[in-house]
């Protein structure tokens, strides 16, 4: 059982240089796809990774002796967490064949206004304090901040991509936040919570591939397959499976303002290593971010 002073306490030092590692790994990941797009449509890799990654996670679990399949009374909650990441996912890619990718980028991290918010409503001890807010706006401000200054065109159906991103963002968040509310107080690991979300979502996956992308060529060379695999053994299964760990041990709104530094680490790689350009105004806005990660992860005066 966990006590529910988890839900209050600030995420330590270690938790942080962690997150902030994860962050790092899964702004190299948005790289890593933009790159893999070229040759294999994106729900298609979608699914691979999720198939994939359920697999390395059952062998994982087998090794540690851990449960990753919940118990038959339990089943219902893997069905909606698949459900949930599956579609989060369908939409999240095909986003942005619609929309700018910048923008994209936007819109999907509105994703930590809606567990802030989904949290004080749904989880107890995880209140939208007015410092945690202000924390919220800042990071939030900082990543228009760093997109403010790219320049590119849009399409007349861009509101369409851009609203798919916005409900990708409120999946992500409900994920998280189903998460954490169903398993209070019930002997469920973040095994088997990350497995039922992965294993549940493959299908959901592949008939989204089947149905949008069924005109798509897969060109699998060497260094594709390679990206996929960075993409399914590194992400979805490693750095998810530390994310829900702490997903089941810390409040989740001051988890979800980490994920701000996503987008702007995919920033800083694509200029690093695809030569994208990078503004002051990425600068400011990282500032901004950290400010806002602090504000949110400041210790109550009661702890």
């Amino acid at each position: 059982m966990h006590s529910r002073n988890c839900q209050t306490h600030p995420i330590p030092l270690s938790g942080a240089l962690l997150l902030g590692l994860i962050c790092v790994l899964w702004g190299l990941n948005l790289v890593s796809i933009k790159v893999s797009n070229q040759d294999i449509p994106p729900i298609f890799a979608a699914a691979v990774r999720s198939a994939g990654a359920s697999f390395f996670l059952y062998l994982y679990a087998r090794y540690k002796g851990e449960q990753v399949f919940l118990d038959r009374a339990d089943w219902k909650h893997g069905l909606v967490l698949g459900a949930l990441f599956g579609v989060e996912f369908l939409v999240l890619y095909w986003g942005p064949s619609f929309t700018d990718a910048s923008r994209a980028i936007i819109f999907l991290y509105t994703q930590p206004m809606f567990v802030a918010l989904m949290a004080h409503f749904f989880i107890a001890g995880d209140s939208l304090t007015l410092v945690k807010s202000v924390g919220m706006a800042l990071a939030f401000a900082g990543l228009i901040a760093a997109f403010g200054s790219r320049s590119e065109t849009m399409g007349p159906l861009h509101w369409i991509g851009d609203l798919m991103e916005v409900v990708a963002g409120f999946l992500w968040a409900a994920t998280t936040v189903y998460v954490k509310k169903f398993i209070w107080n019930r002997p469920i690991t973040h095994f088997q919570t990350l497995f039922a979300q992965l294993f549940f979502s493959v299908p959901i996956l592949f008939a989204g591939s089947w149905a949008f992308e069924w005109d798509k060529q897969v060109n699998l060379t060497p260094f594709v397959a390679g990206i996929v695999f960075y993409q399914t053994f590194v992400i979805a299964f490693m750095t998810y499976l530390l994310w829900f760990w702490m997903v089941h041990r810390y409040p989740v709104s001051r988890l979800a303002a980490f994920t701000f530094l996503v987008p702007l680490f995919g920033v800083i790689m694509s200029g690093m290593l695809l030569g994208e350009s990078m503004t002051v105004l990425l600068w400011v806005g990282l500032g901004l971010v950290a400010s806002g990660i602090y504000l949110v992860n400041r210790p109550d005066r009661h702890d």
